[in-house]
């Protein structure tokens, strides 16, 4: 592992040829932070994706790709002299200080829950009117939801015990089944979104990130049905011409592996 020398010097690289290409680059001269953003978003996916792998050379790769565009944005920032680099890092680091009082200041905390409600009481005191305010809009559903019921958990507002909301999960559940009867679709939509909000929330009480646990489950699928598909096709046979159980045989296989 390098040293701090090291380190500074390898990101001082980064910024040089930020520098560089942004003069030099017909493509790079023509970006804006808008024409960046899906692709800084395709970045964070693709990290994400090789940290659940556990592909930690793929990891390395895709920090890079995104430590770029933090730099790229940086840029563009001092361009029009709204911010820099430095002015970037000294805000996360005065964020860092404050929030942590029980690091830098005199507060004492028993344990990572402590932590979790002085942050967001800080951020109350910094001027935002909701703890719900840091939830970006444009989160995807699992993800938002995730976020908004770790924030209202750390201001107390939270079931106590994991039984209490497998009940509601069973409750949520049942209205789900009364409106399958009825056949109200805009209903049944609507209990659908709370049996998902409820079991997301159940998985916070069990210490599980659905979304890492729903992506695991799309890998496992996958892999399952690309070795039925492969299985198929050494049979010279279409998907579409076997039969449920011939199908059946192939997939418990490749559970098996």
């Amino acid at each position: 592992m390098s040293n701090k020398a090291a380190q500074l010097k390898a990101f001082e690289r980064l910024l040089v040829i930020m520098d560089e290409l942004r003069e030099q680059c017909p493509w790079d001269k023509k970006q804006t932070m808008e024409s960046l953003r899906h692709l800084t978003i395709e970045e964070v996916y693709e990290l994400g994706d090789a940290i659940l792998d556990n592909d930690l050379d793929e990891v390395k790769k895709e920090l890079g790709d995104v430590l770029l565009h933090i730099v790229f944005y940086s840029k563009i920032g001092s361009e029009t002299n709204n911010f820099d680099i430095a002015d970037v890092c000294n805000s996360i680091c005065d964020k860092l200080i404050d929030r942590h009082p029980h690091i830098y200041g005199d507060v004492k905390v028993e344990n990572e829950e402590d932590v979790k409600r002085n942050w967001e009481q800080l951020k109350l005191k910094e001027g935002k009117k909701s703890v719900l305010e840091g939830v970006p809009r444009s989160l995807p559903a699992m993800v938002k939801s995730n976020r908004i019921q770790d924030k209202v958990a750390g201001v107390g507002f939270d079931w106590e015990q994991p039984e209490q909301v497998f009940e509601k999960v069973e409750e949520e559940l049942a209205e789900l089944k009364v409106e399958i009867a009825k056949g109200n679709q805009d209903a049944i939509e609507s209990e659908f979104g709370d049996v998902l909000f409820s079991m997301i929330n159940y998985a916070r009480f069990l210490k599980v990130n659905p979304e890492n646990a729903l992506e695991r489950t799309n890998k496992k699928f996958i892999k399952r049905f690309q070795y039925l598909e492969s299985k198929s096709k050494e049979l010279n046979k279409s998907l579409k011409d076997m039969t449920l159980s011939e199908m059946d045989v192939f997939w418990e296989e490749a559970k098996s592996l």
